[in-house]
């Protein structure tokens, strides 16, 4: 005798693909947002508070300390470390892009050269970079620095006591802004007198000196903006260590006052003159 029932077979085995949460849909929602939401509001430039991100980049350069102060109240608000708004993506963006076609006036460079030289700025001097020092800050925080303590009010939950890739990303953009000032700015402006030894096939040690002391004083405010943006974390300890690299930047300096032109040779490498 035949069952009354329906035959339902084709639609269960089409269901069943989708077990377990494995439809496409879901898949790509999954892989969204893993994304970090400053990356993914990218393109809402009428929600962006450029004032704000103004305000911050002042400061950075001005009492970059002031700008950590509200780093745990917008975790309590926004339940995440991470800025949620990428105008001061934007903004650096922007600053590097007329740094670019600057530079590009100076080396002489095609209208094809200088959209070049503006994409490299971008996309492989803050991004790419940005990137891979985040995930190595956002791997040796979680690894190293991360306090475990049973009695510590920031250790309740796992995502309230790690640090956020997005975070560590934050970080290095808050850091890289004053080196933005310095390499990409004050060198441009004081470029005939980084490059006058090598004009006059002379060892001019005052111009080596402050072609060389720009590039250590970047990276040296580098370190430091690292340091000064994960230590507002509550939940770090031994944060200073991140301070270890500016020892060999440091004895780097001294060694390259020698007679070793910092800022000559990689500009040579930069520009390929």
């Amino acid at each position: 005798m035949d069952s009354p029932l329906p035959s339902y077979s084709r639609p269960l085995t089409q269901s069943t693909s989708y077990a377990n949460g494995f439809s496409p849909r879901v898949q790509s929602q999954s892989i969204t947002q893993r994304i970090p939401l400053v990356f993914r509001r990218l393109h809402r430039f009428k929600q962006m508070d450029f004032e704000q991100a103004a305000w911050q980049l002042t400061y950075l350069c001005l009492a970059p300390r002031r700008v950590y102060r509200n780093v745990y109240f917008h975790k309590q608000t926004k339940n995440q470390w991470a800025r949620d708004d990428p105008a001061i993506l934007v903004l650096i963006g922007a600053c590097l892009a007329v740094a670019a076609i600057a530079w590009s006036l100076v080396y002489s460079y095609s209208v094809f050269e200088a959209i070049e030289l503006v994409f490299l700025m971008i996309t492989r001097d803050f991004l790419l970079s940005g990137i891979v020092v985040a995930t190595v800050l956002w791997l040796l925080c979680n690894r190293l620095l991360v306090q475990l303590t049973p009695t510590s009010q920031y250790t309740t939950t796992t995502s309230d006591s790690r640090v956020e890739w997005a975070y560590a990303f934050d970080v290095h953009t808050n850091a890289f802004f004053p080196l933005f000032l310095t390499l990409y700015v004050a060198q441009l402006f004081l470029l005939p007198i980084v490059l006058r030894g090598e004009k006059d096939r002379q060892q001019n040690w005052v111009c080596m000196w402050v072609g060389n002391t720009l590039w250590v004083g970047g990276f040296a405010q580098y370190i430091y903006g690292i340091y000064l943006g994960l230590n507002a974390l509550p939940f770090l300890t031994h944060s200073e260590l991140l301070l270890s690299p500016l020892l060999p930047l440091f004895t780097a300096y001294v060694v390259s006052l020698l007679g070793f032109p910092i800022a000559r040779h990689v500009l040579g490498w930069y520009f390929g003159s």
